[in-house]
């Protein structure tokens, strides 16, 4: 759903920066139409089938599609271990109404095991790509190495943010080397 919607705003060609499971649509609707991108920017995707046969990754893969299909009702610790993950704050006490609200916004939401976007398209298109990630997660890190080795893109870490890389020192300005690098 995520890629039809961005399918309309895409004729204009713009850059396109994706964080997190928004990151799946924009991959999807970039492979369907490589050349209406003008570059790619991904940060922390949740492309776990890249990574096969790791324990971590597997896990993460897990407790992620954990919440997207029992939200709430899953395990607490798992879901705590998750929102965590995801730089939602939560402590030892109960979670807030706005992250009980969010959690509850993504349930229903497709699993992210299934997203298998066409990644040689856009490679084969030439796509100018930047995969960032925050080194908070090693599971994350190694998806993000992967996916920028499959896609033939950039990889930079910005650390000091957790799973909110755009807000770490220095993430802005390697965007906007990027983003002048791919004008054409």
């Amino acid at each position: 759903m995520d890629a039809l919607d961005l399918a309309p705003l895409l004729v204009d060609r713009p850059h396109v920066v994706a964080h997190s499971y928004g990151a799946l649509g924009a991959l999807i609707a970039t492979a369907a139409a490589p050349g209406s991108v003008r570059s790619l920017t991904l940060i922390e995707p949740p492309l776990h089938y890249l990574v096969p046969d790791d324990p971590e990754v597997a896990r993460l893969e897990r407790i992620g599609d954990a919440v997207l299909t029992h939200g709430m009702d899953m395990d607490p610790a798992e879901l705590r271990e998750f929102l965590h993950l995801a730089g939602a704050p939560v402590g030892d006490g109960p979670l807030p109404e706005n992250v009980v609200a969010g959690v509850r916004r993504a349930q229903g939401g497709r699993p992210t095991s299934e997203a298998h976007p066409q990644l040689d398209a856009i490679r084969d298109a030439g796509v100018p790509v930047l995969v960032a990630s925050g080194d908070h997660a090693a599971a994350l890190e190694r998806i993000c190495d992967a996916l920028a080795d499959v896609l033939g893109g950039e990889r930079s870490v910005h650390p000091g943010a957790g799973h909110f890389v755009a807000a770490a020192p220095g993430f802005s300005e390697q965007l906007e080397a990027f983003l002048r690098k791919s004008v054409t």
